[in-house]
């Protein structure tokens, strides 16, 4: 009896000290148990139906239909919400805007396709690349609606390829063009609301980065399959993800490839960067169980980012990106990058650790002094890679690097590749085997 008791009890410590190690960010405080409620998202439990074909939406790929759609969405607001079905076929649309208590579901085979034209989407004061600005609105937008839930088998297709050529005839002509100065919109823009899920759908071809999350708290993206390519027309900055001043956000089960970053942490560029309102940090952010195709980089910090805290990629596939974890020192912003958590990770990657300058547009606004930067707390475990390069790391007196530690690293690097120990100001090295 007392056999069976103590055999019992020591699995639940071990149990117990799994679990509680699962569940604490890296900086040690508990995850909430909010990370670990999945629920589908139930169309039954949104509300009233509206079939946009039931409201004079026609099922008809060459008609621009975005003043019908919204007239379906405002509709639904109007009556108090409910959840906007889109069913198979390929509709053509503009930007789109969802109202508080609306939804989107997309049924499988359903198609939102947007412009290519980008006098269809609405110029108005927005966030993009660190700045709160005139610009473009995305294909799909959601302001201030709590709860928001877009599900489905569908997709958002963003038709980027005439933005994409465009983009690369006017960086041919002028070298210093900036992404913004091509006109493209975004594929899917959510900001200043909480308990958003997206799940389900498909979100390909985007004219420029394909989701972006700003001002989000409790935000989950299950189950994506996000996709823009890098031949033969290379699809320029198409980040997947863009969390921008997020806070509690789960990305899970998704599949990734894009010609720039997968998951890229911003939240403010400038060397008041961290003075400005509109700008803050990214905290408690898991990135779990996703598989990455090719991409600049599976999680970038930056880069227009001042602050990012508590940030875990785990249990994740990866092929043929250009690195596993980059982190973007601007010189002309002030940057802190904490706790920051790598684990469990096998595939091939072309470096694993990537850590420069980053001056594109480099602005220090008359500013006589560059901005520090701080990256620290940061591990790497249980990682089996094959690469061109374990360490891209140089040392800089611009930046400073701090209690980095590498654990049970399995790494076959076809450069020789020494670990800068220069570079770091605290490095723990555990089990590292680097071979060539």
């Amino acid at each position: 009896m007392f056999k069976r008791f103590f055999t019992i009890f020591l699995c639940s410590v071990l149990s117990g000290n799994l679990v509680f190690a699962q569940n604490l960010f890296p900086d040690g405080t508990a995850v909430p148990d909010w990370f670990s409620q999945i629920k589908e998202t139930t169309i039954n439990s949104l509300g009233k139906q509206y079939r946009i074909t039931s409201f004079g939406v026609k099922k008809d790929s060459n008609i621009l239909q975005t003043k019908a759609i919204q007239t379906v969405i405002d509709k639904a607001a109007a009556d108090g919400g409910g959840v906007i079905i889109v069913p198979k076929g390929t509709f053509l649309s503009g930007s789109l805007f969802f109202k508080p208590n609306t939804h989107l579901h997309l049924e499988k085979g359903a198609t939102i396709k947007g412009s290519s034209d980008i006098s269809d989407f609405v110029l108005q004061e927005t966030r993009i690349e660190g700045q709160t600005v005139k610009y473009f609105t995305a294909l799909v937008n959601a302001d201030k609606v709590d709860g928001f839930t877009i599900s489905g088998k569908g997709t958002l297709n963003g038709n980027g390829l005439t933005y994409w050529q465009h983009f690369w005839l006017r960086r041919a002509f002028n070298p210093q063009c900036t992404n913004m100065d091509e006109m493209r919109p975004r594929l899917l823009y959510i900001s200043d609301s909480k308990d958003v899920q997206i799940s389900g759908i498909r979100l390909i071809n985007s004219p420029f980065w394909t989701s972006h999350y700003y001002r989000c708290e409790n935000l989950k993206l299950l189950n994506l399959y996000i996709y823009a390519p890098y031949a033969p027309v290379k699809a320029p900055s198409s980040d997947a993800i863009d969390l921008d001043v997020c806070k509690n956000v789960l990305i899970k089960n998704c599949y990734m490839s894009v010609n720039d970053d997968a998951v890229a942490l911003k939240g403010g560029k400038g060397p008041f960067a961290d003075k400005d309102s509109n700008n803050g940090s990214n905290e408690n952010i898991i990135i779990e169980d996703n598989t990455f195709g090719f991409c600049h980089s599976a999680l970038t910090c930056g880069s227009e980012s001042i602050h990012n805290r508590n940030i875990i990629l785990r249990r994740i596939k990866i092929e043929h990106a250009t690195r596993l974890l980059w982190l973007k020192m601007r010189p002309d912003t002030p940057q802190n990058y904490e706790y920051i958590s790598v684990e469990d990770i096998k595939g091939n990657v072309a470096n694993m650790l990537f850590i420069k300058h980053w001056t594109q547009f480099f602005d220090l606004k008359g500013e006589k002094n560059i901005r520090l930067s701080y990256a620290s707390n940061v591990s790497f475990k249980n990682i089996s890679l094959d690469c061109d390069a374990a360490f891209n790391v140089k040392k800089s007196e611009q930046y400073f690097l701090s209690n980095f530690s590498f654990s049970n690293i399995n790494v076959k690097a076809t450069k020789s590749d020494q670990i800068p120990r220069d570079a770091f100001e605290k490095l723990t090295l555990e089990k590292v085997n680097i071979e060539k």
